[in-house]
């Protein structure tokens, strides 16, 4: 079972979502899986040239299967964070339509935004960005 606290700056890189085997769960059930905050890490803590960015890791986990989603941000301006690439979502979720056959990775994007969205993730972002190193 992946342990749901949250970590900030010495966390297990989020890509190692990569490395966990793969989760199949139908496409209208994802919404139900209720990710938690996993960690949040900053990679830089910017300058007048660089903004700061990071990582931040999502998942759900159960005595049988631990699914993941993890992505790259970036504050836009002090107070605002977004994606660095939307479509750059990692995650092992194996999303399946109605006829059990897997959905694109275009199609999986779309759907992960929708879960997504739902997250207070810019909060953890925000609050990995003000503790103190």
């Amino acid at each position: 079972m992946i342990n749901s606290t949250a970590i900030t700056g010495a966390m297990t890189p989020a890509w190692i979502v990569y490395a966990w085997p793969p989760v199949l769960c139908q496409a209208d059930s994802a919404p139900d899986l209720h990710l938690v905050h996993l960690g949040t890490r900053v990679l830089s803590f910017g300058d007048d040239d660089e903004p700061c960015s990071g990582q931040t890791l999502w998942g759900s986990a159960s005595d049988d299967r631990s699914a993941g989603v993890a992505w790259d941000w970036v504050e836009i301006q002090r107070g605002v964070v977004a994606m660095s690439d939307p479509l750059g979502m990692v995650t092992n979720l194996r999303l399946l339509d109605e006829r059990g056959e897997a959905l694109s990775q275009l199609q999986i994007a779309v759907r992960l935004h929708q879960i997504v969205h739902t997250l207070p993730w810019q909060d953890e972002v925000q609050r990995a960005l003000h503790q103190p190193s």
